[in-house]
């Protein structure tokens, strides 16, 4: 599942499975590899019948730092006088991460642990769920660094926010603590950092106990939805619905509910 030297971290809890970034000692600042190793690892856990919830996080006090400045600076890496070849070649001959999130049906929370800054601020925000510490910082500073939201974040954040609110956000570029971040609409809740993994678990333990089938189309149509007009869309949420009355799972839901239990889904 990955060894400790990993640039990425692979740890199942029941049907949770927690992706990590490692580079504490670059506050998990992404290269090459760290990318290739994420975007395996999320495939492999979309693809993995058991996990039903995927939860991604940083080691050490950040989350992902973004391009590794210091190695920018020495010319080297993605950002780099390399970005021709190696840089280049991420964006053109691998899937980029942040597009195989928005692929996947297995739900995704991100659990900021702390700063969140250019391509993590991109992941982040192409999870489903956010979830901070109420330390943890979210770093628009793209604009400050001549850059741009290149990885998810021109999509993401006039949808999350709306048009004026992504202008404000990208063009200002002032970090977003917790608190204000939830208060923006860009994370679920903030939570003391020591209770942050314990929430996390506790939200992703809840998803994974419900219906498999339900939550895999909810996400499907939610998706499918933002490029659909209203008609088209309820006629594919009706072939959905009618699919899942089929299913073993909502034989379970009902039955368990008849029988005031708590339901054991099988995702069939």
């Amino acid at each position: 599942m990955g060894d400790d030297n990993s640039e990425v971290l692979v740890e199942d809890r029941g049907h949770v499975r927690w992706l990590k970034l490692n580079r504490p000692e670059a506050m998990n600042a992404i290269t090459g590899d760290m990318l290739s190793q994420l975007n395996d690892a999320l495939k492999a856990a979309d693809d993995a019948p058991d996990v039903r919830v995927v939860v991604l996080t940083g080691v050490g006090r950040a989350f992902c730092a973004g391009l590794d400045l210091k190695q920018a600076a020495r010319g080297e890496g993605i950002g780099g006088a390399g970005l021709a070849s190696a840089g280049a070649r991420h964006y053109s001959t691998r899937e980029i991460c942040t597009v195989t999130l928005q692929r996947m049906d297995t739900p995704v929370i991100a659990a900021i642990n702390g700063a969140a800054a250019g391509y993590g601020l991109d992941l982040a925000l192409g999870c489903d769920m956010r979830l901070m510490s109420e330390k943890a910082v979210l770093m628009p500073g793209f604009a400050r660094m001549g850059v741009i939201p290149e990885s998810g974040g021109t999509w993401y954040l006039p949808r999350l926010l709306g048009w004026a609110k992504a202008c404000e956000i990208s063009m200002l570029g002032d970090p977003l603590n917790g608190a204000q971040a939830v208060a923006y609409g860009l994370a679920n809740k903030a939570v003391p950092g020591e209770a942050l993994e314990a929430e996390v678990s506790a939200w992703a333990e809840k998803i994974a106990g419900n219906a498999p089938l339900a939550i895999t189309e909810i996400k499907r149509l939610f998706r499918h939805g933002l490029t659909q007009d209203f008609e088209s869309h309820s006629h594919h949420v009706l072939m959905s619905v009618l699919n899942l009355f089929k299913s073993e799972d909502f034989r379970e839901g009902v039955q368990s509910f008849a029988e005031k239990r708590p339901p054991s889904f099988k995702g069939r």
